[in-house]
C-alpha cells in the first residue's frame, strides 16, 4: 500500500501527478489493479507526455480533464476482449499501455482528454478540425484520435512520432495520415483558430 501510494504521488510535470492517470472504470467495476509492471518506464513515458503535450495545453487553455490515461496490460486486454473501448494490447503498447514500448521499440504514452474551453464551443457547433489543426501546428504529438462527446481526444506522445490525426465524429475521418503533408496551407489552418488563446498564454505563477 505504501509503495502504491508513493507511486501515485510521483510528480510527472508542473501540473500532473501519476495518480491523475491511474483511475479506470474497468478496473473499478471488474476488480483489476491498474498498476504498471514496469513503473520506471511508465513514469518516463508519462513525464514525456505531460511535459511536452499536456502542460502546454493546460497553460494555454486552462484546466484540462483527463478521461483515461495509463492502462495495465491485463486490464487493457480484458477491455478489448469484452468490447469496452480498448484496442488490442499490441496496438496499445506505447499508447495507453505506458509500460511497454511499441512494436518499433519506441517509448510512448497516451491520455484521453477534454479541453473544456473548446468543448463549450464544440457543443455550439465549432468544427473539431479547428482544434485538430491547432494541435498539429503547436505540439510534437504522435497520434490524435477525436471522439464525438465533448470533442474528447486521445493524445499520444512517442519517441518516434507518426503525426497522424483521425476522428470518429460523423464517421471515420482522416485529417492527416502519417507521412503525408497537411491538406491545408499553414495560413488556412491558422485562420481556423485565429480566436484561440495565445499559445502557453496563461500568466501563471512559477
Amino acid at each position: 500500500m505504501r509503495g502504491l501510494e508513493a507511486f501515485g504521488r510521483t510528480r510527472l510535470s508542473k501540473y500532473f501527478f501519476m495518480r491523475d492517470f491511474l483511475y479506470s472504470e474497468i478496473g473499478a467495476v471488474h476488480g483489476f489493479s491498474n498498476i504498471p509492471d514496469n513503473p520506471e518506464l511508465a513514469i518516463a513515458a508519462g513525464r514525456a507526455l505531460c511535459t511536452q503535450l499536456l502542460d502546454p495545453l493546460q497553460e494555454t487553455f486552462g484546466s484540462i480533464s483527463v478521461r483515461s490515461g495509463f492502462r495495465a496490460a491485463d486490464l487493457n486486454r480484458f477491455g478489448n476482449e469484452n468490447a469496452l473501448n480498448c484496442a488490442r494490447n499490441d496496438v496499445d503498447f506505447g499508447g495507453h499501455i505506458w509500460d511497454r514500448k511499441d512494436p518499433r521499440g519506441a517509448m510512448g504514452a497516451c491520455a484521453c482528454i477534454v479541453i473544456p474551453w473548446f468543448a463549450d464551443r464544440y457543443e455550439k457547433g465549432r468544427n473539431w478540425h479547428d482544434l485538430a489543426w491547432w494541435l498539429h501546428d503547436h505540439l510534437p504529438y504522435s497520434e490524435i484520435r477525436f471522439f464525438p462527446k465533448l470533442a474528447a481526444f486521445n493524445l499520444t506522445f512517442s519517441e518516434v512520432p507518426k503525426r497522424d490525426i483521425r476522428g470518429w465524429i460523423g464517421g471515420n475521418s482522416v485529417v492527416l495520415r502519417a507521412g503525408d503533408a497537411p491538406s491545408e496551407e499553414q495560413a488556412v489552418r491558422a485562420a481556423r483558430y485565429f480566436d484561440f488563446p495565445i499559445f502557453r498564454g496563461l500568466d501563471l505563477p512559477d
